[in-house]
């Protein structure tokens, strides 16, 4: 029996890196998935014909999920076409690093509402079918720098912290619903945006971490797949951290 079997998870930012890789592992678990891109149009339709090999109904959607309006529509798209919606996972997200004296106040918005309110956005959506069902699991894609803070990330760090915050609060509102809420605070993962960095950077970067390893997009998705599944059915209004240690 595979974990996931005939359940219908919604990923957001799935067209590469963290969220490409949890939509696979979903796939892999009998889940039926949906899953959105915005700007990655080519790797995200070529992600919904690979899928497809899993055997399980699969689609991707383009859409903004920092736009109420969008979130909502895609929900009942979703609902319509897939029938219900069992699992969430709020994985997208940006970065637009600086430091707070060189910070616009664009920056500053556009972290914020990519990578929080798309989560207020999705969820408030998500919970009025979820409600109903009563029954339903939130993952939410938050980071080690939303709980230590990291120079140069204020609007990140920010974005992050919220999210945090922001499911343990709704762990407590829907719980009696049987819907948990949950947050994964990845660390240092290799995904596309960290193989262009110096190598040495990365190397001193490991030498920090307990493990003396960079994470893997799989590590994350393994957990996601735990979280999601009903081997976590008493766990709720919880923050883990796949970091190897570093914090």
């Amino acid at each position: 029996m595979k974990l996931l079997e005939g359940k219908t998870a919604l990923i957001t930012g799935a067209s590469k890196g963290i969220g490409r890789t949890i939509a696979e592992k979903f796939a892999e678990q009998g889940a039926n998935v949906a899953f959105t891109y915005l700007s990655s149009v080519e790797k995200g339709q070529a992600l919904e014909k690979e899928l497809q090999a899993y055997g399980t109904t699969v689609k991707g959607y383009r859409s903004d999920a920092s736009k109420f309006e969008e979130a909502e529509k895609l929900v009942n798209e979703i609902v319509s076409e897939f029938g219900t919606l069992d699992i969430v996972v709020n994985n997208a997200g940006i970065t637009k690093d600086g430091l707070l004296l060189r910070m616009t106040e664009e920056q500053w918005d556009d972290v914020l509402e990519v990578n929080l309110k798309s989560v207020f956005n999705v969820t408030k959506a998500a919970s009025k079918i979820m409600m109903k069902n009563r029954k339903g699991a939130f993952i939410n894609m938050s980071s080690v720098v939303g709980v230590q803070g990291n120079a140069g990330q204020a609007n990140y760090a920010a974005s992050k912290a919220g999210i945090i915050g922001f499911s343990k609060s709704v762990a407590k509102e829907l719980g009696s619903r049987n819907i948990r809420t949950n947050v994964i605070a990845p660390g240092f993962i290799r995904t596309e945006m960290t193989d262009v960095l110096d190598p040495k950077v990365v190397e001193g970067w490991e030498k920090d971490i307990p493990l003396k390893r960079a994470g893997e997009t799989e590590d994350v998705a393994n957990a996601c797949l735990f979280l999601a599944s009903d081997l976590a059915s008493y766990i709720n209004g919880q923050v883990l951290s796949v970091c190897g240690g570093m914090l």
